[in-house]
């Protein structure tokens, strides 16, 4: 048997590009089956793109959690003091407020019965508070840490943060070591390998980054759903499990 070693030609990289389908890899599962599945009523295929639809919607929501309800709690809390500055609640009001307001933004110690996470509302609420501490009364710590907002007007700031960031770059560039110590933040490294957890930082000047990083990379989205694509149909099947998968 000869084997060739020649490249192939354009024509027949053309001709194999177009024995292949899809052409490109799919990652849309959903939309795949929607537009590709043989055997679907067009009642099934309408079932396939409302749940697409609505998945395809919630998306951006599932990585702005921690600052969606952070902003939320945020400007509750901000605007409803500003009102009692005023003279426009009552005390009572304000009480009630704050009982309601505190148990929304408790975040139980990691040794806690009750301890399921770090609490989105807490940290958010936490992050944009000291944003806007950082912006009106930097310390040294806060202008080497953050010299681009460091005594900058904070509502600008705030809108900035809004706007621009998701969870994952929104922790990675304003979790500041002052949320870090009082969170009581540290990381555990889980090795395959050895049959013990391991403390690898804790909040101080050595661990600081590190927790910031691993954080951040909790609220990656990629880090936490596969990556399934459909890479080839074989034309001689007729479900998508019988298709090429490439999994990440």
């Amino acid at each position: 048997m000869l084997w060739r070693t020649l490249p192939k030609r354009d024509e027949e990289k053309a001709s194999e590009a177009a024995r292949r389908y899809p052409s490109e890899p799919q990652e849309n599962l959903l939309y795949f089956m929607e537009k590709n599945a043989p055997l679907l009523e067009p009642w099934q295929r309408e079932i396939l793109r409302i749940v697409r639809k609505v998945s395809q919607y919630f998306y951006p929501q599932k990585q702005t959690q921690v600052m969606n309800e952070g902003w939320a709690t945020f400007w509750h809390y901000t605007i409803l003091n500003h009102l009692y500055d005023e003279g426009k609640v009552t005390e009572r009001f304000m009480l009630e407020f704050l009982h309601s307001h505190t148990n929304v933004v408790f975040q139980p110690p990691y040794n806690s019965p009750w301890y399921s996470g770090i609490n989105p509302y807490a940290l958010g609420f936490a992050m944009f508070q000291d944003i806007k501490r950082i912006c009106q009364n930097p310390t040294e710590e806060d202008k080497y840490w953050f010299p681009d907002i460091a005594g900058s007007d904070w509502l600008t700031t705030l809108h900035f943060a809004m706007r621009d960031f998701k969870d994952e770059s929104f922790i990675s560039q304003f979790l500041s070591p002052k949320i870090m110590r009082d969170f009581r933040l540290f990381t555990v490294l889980d090795d395959d390998q050895h049959n013990y957890l391991e403390i690898s930082a804790i909040h101080n000047e050595e661990g600081y980054r590190e927790i910031r990083s691993q954080l951040s990379s909790q609220y990656n989205l990629s880090n936490l759903e596969p990556n399934i694509q459909v890479v080839e149909r074989r034309p001689a099947r007729r479900s998508l499990v019988d298709a090429a998968l490439r999994t990440a």
